[in-house]
């Protein structure tokens, strides 16, 4: 897989009663996928995977499929047990998706045989590419990342977890895997990662601002300290703002997708209006470096 710089993980649009909005999502895919990312992942965290139906997931990565129109690949997240998982990587499969994202599985916390057993369930009948998420409750060591990389299909490690020494062993354990930075907000550890040689990142920045997005993967590092870092400062101050934050630029910038659903909640007035000055601090550093 040539994913070697940053992807784009859209949000999935809502309209005002709280229903999928495949017209706004439409739109806001076709921005992100103008904008030239590596790669869409479509209903992953960002896009508020676990919050969907079967048939609502479905819709939503046929419609990513469509809009890509083979000019970049879809990825599609999948999670839950193994069983539902399947299930799910049977409806991306039959909308055209190129690959799964494979999320912690819920809310257990499984031994390593038990995560390596779900692999080895899901690659049997998924029929894609699968690249497995390390974060909360699916944590690897180095010697399982080396028998998860003998299972026919899985082709990648995205890492949240953020242990760079753990994840040099998983490189040297499994070296044929394609490897991502997967931490919220990506940007901030990008550089450290890109020293491992890992310079494939998730972007959810990208979703509202991918000329920042872009500017910093190009090198514009003034963006850390006048962007970046107030951004994860504002994002720590509401549970569930890595999602909630971003939608809210969205909405702001471009396209009404919507609010987030439930258990999710929309940030407060006073971290919008935060919100928008770092915006605007990124977009004039952008602005000057480009004048």
């Amino acid at each position: 897989m040539q994913l070697d710089r940053l992807s784009s993980f859209p949000v999935t649009a809502f309209d005002a009663d709280g229903a999928l909005a495949l017209g706004p999502y439409r739109e806001h895919l076709r921005h992100q996928i103008d904008a030239g990312p590596a790669a869409i992942f479509a209903c992953c965290g960002t896009g508020e995977f676990f919050s969907l139906t079967l048939d609502e997931y479905a819709a939503a990565v046929r419609a990513a499929v469509q809009e890509a129109a083979g000019a970049l690949p879809v990825f599609a997240g999948t999670g839950y047990g193994t069983a539902m998982a399947r299930q799910f990587a049977a409806a991306a499969r039959e909308a055209g998706a190129d690959g799964l994202l494979v999320l912690p599985p819920y809310l257990i916390k499984p031994s390593q045989q038990g995560l390596l057993d779900h692999f080895r369930g899901l690659a049997a009948t998924a029929g894609l590419p699968l690249i497995a998420y390390q974060r909360d409750n699916a944590i690897f060591t180095a010697d399982s990342v080396a028998e998860l990389a003998r299972i026919p299909g899985v082709v990648g490690f995205k890492d949240g977890l953020g242990d760079l020494d753990l994840l040099q062993r998983m490189m040297a354990a499994a070296p044929e895997l394609t490897y991502f930075n997967g931490l919220p907000t990506a940007e901030v550890t990008a550089r450290s990662y890109a020293a491992i040689g890992v310079r494939a990142y998730s972007s959810a920045v990208h979703c509202f601002a991918p000329e920042i997005a872009h500017a910093y993967e190009a090198g514009l590092d003034e963006l850390l300290p006048e962007f970046y870092l107030p951004l994860v400062k504002l994002r720590d101050k509401g549970a569930g703002y890595a999602v909630s934050l971003v939608k809210a630029a969205v909405r702001k910038r471009w396209t009404d997708v919507g609010s987030v659903r439930s258990p999710l909640t929309d940030p407060l007035p006073e971290h919008l209006e935060e919100l928008d000055q770092i915006l605007e601090n990124g977009l004039t550093l952008v602005r000057k470096e480009t004048a």
